[in-house]
């Protein structure tokens, strides 16, 4: 062999598997006529993996000189549908592969395959009325470890060969020749055996598609449908390629309809040769093999949908629930696939055209009438992906625990930190940072958002342009709304303070002296420009904190519990002057309730128009 056998194995089969040892040693084996193949595998401890051999024995026409020469040298191939370089993958494992094979009946031939292997390097001897086979003995695994346990278990190899080899067995069975492969271990002292027979493949039926891709080569589907018990539930999809099976996704396990064990096998002569060298990937472009999947899955859609009514009732609903979730991607979703493709990839699909669709018009110039339509359209599915997303994050609030740290709260309803400054100019980049809404949606309307920052931020606002002294006290979220604060019009301010859930009525309570100590900070600049203070404690409610709230509280209107007090705050003792603070202490099931009121007369009202679509 005139090539670096190490430079080819790892140029070839650098993304190898141990099972491709199995797959490589059948594939010759078959293609020598054996109807017998024996897979041996021998391991004296598990965690000894240089003592695993494989000894894999079939009845073939054996290694004459003909064959002999082939294997010989590398690319040696008489079609297409061979590569010439299978063998190479168990110098991924072995260092030596002893070889024995004995053919024509009366010679037998030894050599051994390893890195170092010369072509002239071999034994020959004759035998007397032997049966013709050749047995491969691999030694000195050269790995540190064996990736999986499934490598070596006899069951889970016996699955890996039948889907390998599915097209090219039920091919044989068709042709009346009954294959057996035999599978054995002993590993740890411990012996299982399996055994694969063509004969336990099912008859299938057939059945033939059209395709785009060529005009010439006809497309057969041959499948099989069968109802079995629930934990015999089983999915083949797979093109046949060269007499090998290559798999290609369907159907998501998510979907696979419970209780059926479903083969479904597309033939064609267009996939001749379409795989790589060390047959690990199909060569079909992406185009093309797109639209393989798509023919291929349109037509297994419709043999399950036929075959198993309750599937296409079963897709309508979750259609419908999708629809009624995401009224907004209403036209967009792929309703062939819905229920055979995962739920998320249809979404994502989905989003993804609508995205498209956005990006066009907006790139357009001028929007013809046809343009215009369609960008009220996508205007109006905009605007509802924006109360869908308000709408799930009302729900992640309600769904709050007392595991919920106070910085998960305050997170969800506005972003904190370095990221926690906001400014109108900025509005739609951070729509879905700034969550104010939940309180009110006036809060949208703010000119500053300020979540977590020191009151010299908010103060810098009220007295521009003057000195003022650091205050490093840091209010959990401060808005200016209503007026420009940099014009010379009053505008609003709001301060709220939060607690997470589960706290104990002290900490609630202290609620209110932190917004006390707010007040007396920011009220000595209430003739500047500010009109109104709002302060807002939010915290969560029971009895306790109720009845405490009461001596001084008084229960205003909401859909939960909120309570307001309004007191005198001295803002300085020379001379000294107080002023009247009004405080409203907010249960935050109340906040999540008016909030999911709010929304819920949107939401209802889109979900209406689009379900008319």
């Amino acid at each position: 062999m005139k090539v670096k056998l190490g430079q080819a194995v790892k140029m070839f089969f650098g993304n190898s598997s141990l099972e491709m040892v199995f797959f490589e040693a059948v594939s010759n084996a078959l293609d020598a006529e054996a109807t017998e193949i024996h897979i041996e595998l021998s391991l004296e401890a598990s965690n000894r993996p240089g003592t695993l051999q494989i000894k894999i024995s079939d009845n073939g026409l054996g290694f004459d000189d003909y064959r002999y020469n082939k294997f010989s040298n590398l690319f040696d191939v008489d079609e297409s549908s061979h590569k010439g370089l299978g063998r190479l993958v168990y110098l991924c494992y072995f260092d030596e592969i002893s070889v024995t094979s004995i053919f024509s009946d009366t010679q037998e031939r030894n050599f051994t395959f390893s890195q170092q292997f010369e072509e002239e390097k071999f034994k020959l001897q004759k035998v007397d009325n032997s049966k013709n086979g050749t047995t491969l003995l691999m030694k000195n695994y050269t790995l540190q470890k064996i990736a999986k346990s499934e490598y070596i278990s006899p069951k889970e190899i016996k699955k890996r060969i039948l889907e390998e080899f599915y097209s090219r067995l039920f091919q044989y069975k068709q042709q009346n020749k009954e294959i057996s492969i035999f599978i054995q271990s002993n590993i740890d002292n411990r012996n299982y055996k399996e055994k694969l027979s063509n004969s336990e493949i099912p008859n299938l039926l057939f059945v033939e598609i059209d395709s785009t891709l060529n005009l010439y080569d006809k497309f057969q589907i041959y499948y099989s449908i069968e109802e079995v018990d629930a934990i015999e539930t089983s999915l083949i999809s797979a093109i046949s390629v060269d007499n090998r099976t290559f798999k290609v996704e369907l159907i998501a396990d998510e979907n696979i309809p419970v209780g059926y064990k479903m083969i479904f096998l597309l033939f064609s002569d267009y996939f001749n040769g379409k795989v790589d060298a060390a047959r690990q990937n199909l060569t079909l472009t992406k185009t093309e093999l797109k639209e393989v999947q798509r023919v291929f899955r349109k037509k297994v859609t419709e043999l399950i949908e036929e075959r198993i009514p309750r599937i296409k009732k079963n897709n309508q609903e979750i259609k419908e629930g999708l629809i009624n979730r995401y009224p907004h991607l209403n036209g967009y979703f792929d309703i062939e696939n819905i229920g055979y493709l995962k739920r998320n990839e249809i979404l994502k699909n989905a989003q993804e055209e609508f995205f498209k669709a956005q990006k066009e018009l907006l790139e357009a110039n001028h929007l013809t009438d046809e343009q215009f339509e369609k960008s009220l359209e996508i205007s109006a599915r905009a605007l509802t992906e924006y109360i869908l997303f308000r709408q799930l994050t009302i729900e992640k609030l309600r769904n709050s625990t007392s595991k919920d740290s106070e910085a998960d709260l305050h997170n969800l309803i506005v972003s904190k930190g370095r990221e926690g400054r906001f400014e109108k100019s900025n509005l739609v980049n951070d729509i879905y940072k700034n969550n104010s809404w939940l309180l009110d949606d006036k809060y949208m309307t703010y000119e500053v958002t300020l979540s977590d920052r020191e009151m010299t931020e908010l103060v810098a606002h009220l007295v521009e342009g003057e000195e003022i002294e650091r205050d490093i006290d840091r209010p959990d979220f401060a808005f200016i709304f209503s007026n420009n604060p940099s014009e010379d019009k009053p505008f609003d301010v709001v301060i709220v303070e939060l607690k997470k859930r589960g706290v104990n009525m002290y900490e609630n309570l202290k609620t209110i002296n932190q917004l006390e100590t707010r007040a007396r900070n920011l009220m000595k600049y209430y003739n500047n420009k500010i009109q109104r203070i709002w302060y807002y404690g939010i915290i969560e409610f029971n009895d306790e904190v109720e009845l405490a709230l009461s001596s001084d509280f008084t229960e205003l209107y909401s859909t939960g519990k909120l309570y307001y007090n309004e007191k005198d705050v001295a803002i300085s003792l020379n001379p000294k002057r107080t002023v009247p603070v009004g405080i409203f202490m907010w249960d935050i099931d109340a906040i999540v309730n008016d909030a999911n009121a709010r929304n819920s007369t949107f939401l209802n009202f889109i979900k209406s128009k689009f379900a008319t679509q």
